[in-house]
């Protein structure tokens, strides 16, 4: 990696922060509060925090808006400083791209377009009428199907495999053991209780700047297209089934599954190990909290959790009686016994 030296000012106006101090002083990487070095930039997400960067190490830093001492280094005030330090970040450790070309154990079919600017690593397969873009990275192991079409700047990491006829768009990142354009999971089942698979002919289409996490499937569509629009972001682990539409923006984090034909609108948050049903709707801005089941279709911006998922308000307040679950039935069994002695009393007096 090269190393690069920016003048505090320059990374002030990449994300239209407010420099406090010296402009001219130069930073060459970006690290936390307690690791960062001479020549690191740091930042700090909360101003009710600021006692952490006291003692850090750092050359300079990014704050809060709401931070308004003067330190005695240098800052850069934002609205956001996790975005805007991801930003600069990002920047940090850009680099141009080198054309490395078709390495000599990759294996290329005559049928295939591919520009000059690629890097295509060993044990490649590229099958007939693939179609690559400008400065797209393959690493080894990588197996891509017969007329797969990959769009400009996408990197595929090592031991991806994109079956026959998906559409990755540009900007597309996809990380090991990821398997794009796998069987959909479709069965008939006939009065003897035999399972006829039912062909997936259908294709994946990925949209620009989508990123996909290690070792997740998406299934090709039964027929028509499963499709992951601009700006997803898929995280490791996740199940993505036939037909699914994820919608742009949207979040997907470890170990979802995503059941046949459901489909998610814009900017869709689900947890770790959310489970939603098929042939549903999420509109837009639904949140779903960690390990909820969503089995019908939800309004905009609705936010619920639990399984089945409630609103978010109504699953606390669930979570929060069943914690006391044991407490209550030991409540309800000494009542029980009480009534039973008052009863008793009563049939006595009455005698």
């Amino acid at each position: 990696m090269i190393k690069k030296n920016i003048p505090l000012a320059q990374v002030a106006e990449l994300v239209g922060g407010e420099l406090v101090g010296d402009g001219e002083v130069t930073i060459s990487n970006l690290a936390s509060l307690e690791a960062a070095e001479q020549g690191d930039l740091t930042f700090l997400v909360k101003a009710t925090e600021l006692a952490r960067l006291e003692g850090s190490k750092a050359t300079a830093s990014i704050v809060p808006l709401d931070v308004e001492q003067s330190l005695e280094m240098p800052t850069i005030r934002v609205e956001d400083p996790y975005l805007a330090s991801a930003i600069i970040h990002n920047h940090i450790l850009a680099e141009p791209f080198v054309a490395k070309g078709i390495h000599p154990k990759a294996f290329v079919d005559d049928e295939c377009e591919v520009p000059e600017e690629v890097s295509i690593g060993p044990m490649v397969v590229l099958g007939k009428r693939v179609r690559l873009g400008e400065r797209v990275t393959i690493e080894a192991g990588t197996v891509i199907g017969d007329d797969v079409a990959i769009g400009d700047d996408t990197i595929l990491k090592a031991n991806v495999t994109i079956a026959h006829g998906c559409i990755l768009g540009n900007r597309v990142i996809i990380h090991s053991g990821t398997v794009i354009g796998s069987d959909g999971y479709g069965y008939a089942t006939d009065a003897m209780g035999n399972h006829v698979k039912r062909p997936q002919v259908g294709i994946v289409r990925i949209d620009d700047d989508v990123e996909i996490g290690a070792n997740t499937c998406i299934d090709r569509a039964a027929f028509g297209e499963t499709w992951i629009q601009s700006g997803v972001k898929i995280d490791n682990l996740v199940q993505v089934g036939h037909n699914v539409v994820i919608g742009p923006n949207s979040l997907i984090i470890s170990q979802v599954g995503l059941a046949g034909s459901c489909s998610l609108g814009r900017n869709v948050v689900l947890a770790g190990q959310v489970g939603v049903n098929g042939h549903i709707h999420l509109d837009d801005q639904v949140m779903v909290a960690a390990g909820g089941g969503v089995h019908h279709s939800l309004p905009k911006g609705a936010k619920v959790g639990g399984w089945p998922a409630l609103p978010i308000k109504s699953w606390a307040k669930s979570i929060m009686v069943y914690n006391k679950l044991p407490e209550l039935n030991s409540d309800v069994r000494k009542l029980k016994k009480a009534v039973a002695a008052l009863q008793e009393d009563i049939s006595k007096n009455e005698k």
